[in-house]
């Protein structure tokens, strides 16, 4: 999305840096969430054949160590051999009409398409930490692995000044742990996008049998667990227990909760291998009836 020359693009020059100076707060670590990492890709596929990158920012919620980045948006920028602009007055009205739909999540930083950090990447870098003052802004690179000689992947980094008098384009990226994080109900999503062969004739009991066996198979590994620790062969972990007990405890003290739980889940499935067998055979018979 190139920036028209009518536009109210704001163009990022070497200015010195503002009496606030470098923001003391930094954070160590970064979690990203899938709907922000699919908001950079739909950007990415949408952009001009002329631009060699695209730009956005990120929003999300942030700690004292840790930033977590749940949605992002696009921010409409051009770049030259002479210089960079950002259309600031999009990226605040953006940013307004984001708060009203989520008010809990603020400006965390901004990402970029590529793997390549120069003297613009730390200018807008600058812009964006003066956006999260007192706090540091993050960058978030992803590699869309289209170029070749290149793996897809995702990283983030905090900027650091360089030199005794220090410039907005002087800055090092110092790259900071990155982990993608995701709530349990996007879970079915992300397994059919990470599935080879994704099949689109799925139905809904085959999803649900799907989610059965899993389910199976990670009951399956806390019983050999719980067995191994009760032989002797390992050494259990207090916390794990905890947890189990906090998980499996309760359903079992509360009136046969998680019995009663278990029953439900196997008569679902029960019922919907009889509706199935049921459509089966009376198919089967409307084609003996029309022979």
């Amino acid at each position: 999305m190139p920036i028209r020359s009518s536009s109210s693009a704001a163009y990022i020059h070497s200015t010195p840096p503002n009496s606030n100076g470098v923001p003391s707060t930094r954070p160590t670590s970064l979690t990203i969430h899938p709907s922000a990492l699919f908001s950079i890709l739909d950007h990415y596929l949408r952009r001009t054949d002329a631009q060699h990158r695209v730009i956005g920012t990120l929003l999300g919620t942030r700690t004292d160590s840790t930033v977590d980045v749940k949605s992002a948006f696009a921010v409409l920028h051009s770049e030259t051999d002479e210089q960079v602009a950002v259309d600031m007055d999009y990226h605040r009205a953006m940013y307004d009409l984001c708060t009203r739909v989520r008010p809990n999540e603020t400006i965390v930083g901004w990402y970029s398409t590529g793997s390549d950090l120069n003297t613009y990447s730390a200018l807008i870098q600058n812009f964006y930490s003066q956006e999260t003052a007192p706090n540091q802004a993050v960058h978030v690179a992803l590699d869309t692995g289209t170029e070749e000689g290149k793996g897809a992947g995702v990283k983030a980094y905090v900027s650091s000044p360089v030199g005794i008098f220090p410039k907005p384009e002087n800055c090092v990226f110092v790259p900071i742990p990155c982990e993608l994080r995701f709530h349990e109900a996007e879970r079915s999503g992300l397994d059919l996008l990470l599935s080879s062969n994704p099949s689109s004739n799925q139905t809904d009991l085959d999803v649900l049998a799907s989610s059965l066996t899993d389910v199976q198979n990670m009951l399956n590994r806390v019983l050999a667990y719980v067995q191994s620790v009760l032989r002797g062969e390992v050494v259990g972990d207090k916390a794990v227990g905890r947890y189990l007990m906090d998980v499996l405890g309760t359903g079992v003290e509360e009136d046969g909760g998680w019995t009663a739980g278990l029953q439900d889940t196997l008569m679902v499935t029960y019922l919907a291998n009889l509706v199935r067998s049921q459509a089966e055979v009376s198919a089967r018979l409307a084609l003996t009836t029309a022979a």
